[in-house]
C-alpha cells in the first residue's frame, strides 16, 4: 500500500531503460563485469568483535557484504567495519557490482572472539541499533524518502524531510516528529528513514522498542521491504508491516504482509489491542523464518502468516520507520493537532 506510487515510478524507469541500444552481448548490457576482485579482512585484536573489510575490483561501483550471519551491508567505497556480537567463525562474501548490474563474487573466512566485557549488545542480539549518538540518524545506516510524492499512493498529507526537526537522535532514543506546519505545499512535515542500500537482513527475530504518537490522523509505521524493489517492483518484492497504528483507533496494533494478489487494502494481517501505546514503550517484533512470519507485541504472538517458497518472504529486506498523517488509512485529522512524536529506543535483531 505504501509503495504504490514508488512502484509506478520504478516501472517507468525500467521501461525507459529497456528502450536503450543493445550492448556487446546483444542483450543491451555491455560486457564489463567487475574483474580482479580482492577481499581482505582484519580482525581486531582487542576481542571487541570488530572486523575491517576492504574489497577492490576494476569496473565496480558498489560492493555488497554478506557477513555470514544473515546481515548485509552495501558500500560504494568497498570498505566497511562490522562488529560481530557473537563469537564464532563466519564466511564473509562480497559481491562487486558494475554500473550495468553485472556482478563478481568472492569470499573469506574469519574467526571472532569476544571478551566478557565486549561481547553482546541487547541481551544476545546479533545486531543492534541503540540510538545512543545524538544528532541526525547515522548516515552509514539510514537514508531518507523525501517529499509528498502525491500522497505516497495513500493520499497522505505530510511532506517528508531530512531535517533534524523531523528526525533526530537525542537522550538515547530516535524521535520522528510529525509537525503541523506549512512546508513545500503541504500542511504537515515528518520523516521516513530507511536502510535501503545500506543494511538488510534475512530471517530472525527483529524487535523494536517504541512509544507511538498520539492524535487523530497520526499513522506511525515500523516495516520492512524486499531490497530487490528496484528490479522487482512492489508488491512483488514483498512488504512486512511489523507495526502500524492509527490515532483514530487508539491502542489497536496492526501486523500485515503485502505481496502480489494482496496489495493495498487486501493485505494479509491481524490486529491486537494493547494499553498505553502512546504513553508507554512497547516491544514490537517480527519472528521471521522460511516457514512462518509471526507478529508480536511484548513477546506475545498475535498473528502468524505461513511462509513458503511461493511467497516473496525468503530474501533480504530493509527497514523503514516513518510517521504519516491522514490518508486512506490514517483517516480524519484532528484540526487542533500541532505535533506528535514516535520515539524508538532500539532495534535489535536475533538470529
Amino acid at each position: 500500500m505504501k509503495y504504490l506510487k514508488l512502484s509506478i515510478l520504478v516501472l517507468f524507469v525500467l521501461v525507459i531503460a529497456a528502450c536503450g541500444k543493445k550492448g556487446g552481448d546483444g542483450t543491451g548490457t555491455p560486457n564489463n563485469p567487475p574483474t580482479e576482485l580482492k577481499l581482505t579482512s582484519t580482525v581486531s585484536t582487542d576481542a571487541s568483535g570488530n572486523v575491517t573489510l576492504t574489497a577492490t575490483a576494476k569496473n565496480a561501483v558498489s560492493y555488497e557484504f554478506d557477513f555470514g550471519n544473515g546481515l548485509f551491508q552495501t558500500s560504494t567505497t568497498g570498505s566497511v567495519t562490522y562488529r560481530y556480537l557473537a563469537a564464532g567463525t563466519y564466511t564473509i562474501k562480497v559481491t562487486a557490482k558494475s554500473s550495468t548490474g553485472q556482478t563478481t563474487v568472492t569470499s573469506t573466512q574469519v574467526s571472532v572472539s569476544l571478551t566478557a566485557s565486549t561481547g553482546g549488545t541487547g541481551s544476545g542480539a546479533t545486531w543492534a541499533e541503540e540510538f545512543n549518538t545524538d544528532g541526525a540518524p547515522d548516515p552509514a545506516l539510514w537514508g531518507y524518502d523525501l517529499g509528498n510524492n502525491n500522497g505516497w499512493g495513500n493520499n497522505e498529507l505530510e511532506y517528508y524531510t531530512n531535517r533534524t526537526d523531523n528526525a533526530v537522535v537525542s537522550g538515547g532514543t530516535l524521535k520522528i516528529n510529525l509537525k503541523k506546519e506549512a512546508y513545500m505545499g503541504s500542511a504537515y512535515t515528518s520523516a521516513r528513514i530507511l536502510t535501503l542500500n545500506k543494511f538488510s537482513f534475512k530471517y530472525g527475530k527483529i524487535e523494536i522498542r517504541a512509544k507511538l504518537p498520539a492524535g487523530a490522523g497520526t499513522w506511525p509505521a515500523i516495516w520492512a521491504m524486499g531490497d530487490d524493489i528496484a528490479t522487482n517492483p512492489w508488491p512483488g518484492c514483498g512488504e512486512i508491516d511489523i507495526m502500524e497504528h492509527v490515532g483514530n483507533s487508539l491502542n489497536k496494533i496492526y501486523g500485515t504482509v503485502h505481496y502480489p494478489g494482496h496489495s493495498g487494502a487486501n493485505g494479509v494481517g491481524g490486529t491486537t489491542m494493547i494499553t498505553g501505546a502512546t504513553t508507554d514503550f512497547h516491544r514490537y517484533a517480527l519472528d521471521w523464518s522460511a516457514t512462518a512470519v509471526k507478529f508480536m507485541v511484548d513477546d506475545v504472538v498475535y498473528f502468524t502468516v505461513p511462509n513458503d517458497s511461493t511467497l516473496p518472504f525468503n530474501h533480504k529486506f530493509f527497514i523503514i520507520l516513518n510517521v504519516a498523517m491522514g490518508g486512506n488509512f490514517g483517516g480524519a485529522v484532528d484540526p487542533a493537532f500541532n505535533n506528535a512524536t514516535m520515539e524508538v529506543d532500539y532495534i535489535r535483531l536475533y538470529q
